[in-house]
């Protein structure tokens, strides 16, 4: 584990461990948090601890065009159960991504206090980016994530309503497909993700599509 100082770099990120940690310390700034993004490095740590830079290796993505759209999930999107729209509210995104509950598969919060303000902050610059759900007018599930023009980091999703999340994340999807971007980083292997078509690549060649 490397530790970092003020200068405005990381180490190469094979010297990662096996786990993915590959330093600590630094800061939340935009500058430092937009070179980690472009090198294939993403902050995950608690609150109350230092920050801590991961780049794991396998890396879990999702090709936008493999995408696997279930049986039922088809049938809550043509009974229209649900309205997405996109950047419309990150505040309140963030806030319920770190505030709601979680599986033992998905894990416990990891959004901190200054994390959330750090994104908020990567939001308006116009780099970090929130899909938003709707039951009549009640947000009732979303995501957000790291927008770096042809590829997606997806950084947390939550869900109040069962399939919010998952119509969340495939109407961002099917966005990002239509735009031409080559992939979502889902950066560590979960079962949700893998149910709907993510997988896992190297890092080399995760690194390739940045």
């Amino acid at each position: 584990m490397y530790l970092l100082s003020k200068e405005l770099l990381f180490p190469p990120v094979h010297l990662a461990n096996k786990d993915g940690l590959l330093a600590i310390g630094g800061d939340l700034s935009v500058e430092r948090l937009m070179l980690a993004y472009k090198s294939g490095i993403f902050p995950w740590y608690n609150q109350g601890e230092p920050i801590v830079w991961y780049s794991p290796n396998p890396r879990m993505v999702l090709f936008p065009n493999d995408l696997k759209i279930s049986k039922s999930m088809k049938q809550v999107i043509r009974r229209g159960d649900f309205r997405v729209t996109f950047n419309q509210n990150f505040s309140e995104v963030i806030s319920n991504c770190k505030h709601i509950y979680r599986s033992s598969d998905l894990g416990e919060t990891w959004i901190t206090d200054e994390m959330q303000q750090a994104y908020i902050n990567l939001h308006n610059k116009g780099i970090a980016k929130s899909v938003e759900v709707w039951q009549e007018n009640e947000l009732v599930g979303g995501l957000y994530g790291i927008d770096l023009g042809t590829v997606f980091c997806g950084e947390s999703m939550f869900s109040k309503v069962s399939n919010a999340s998952k119509f969340a994340f495939i109407k961002l999807v099917q966005k990002l497909e239509s735009e031409y971007y080559k992939l979502i980083d889902c950066q560590v292997y979960n079962n949700h993700l893998a149910s709907l078509g993510a997988d896992e690549i190297s890092r080399d060649e995760f690194l390739t599509y940045l």
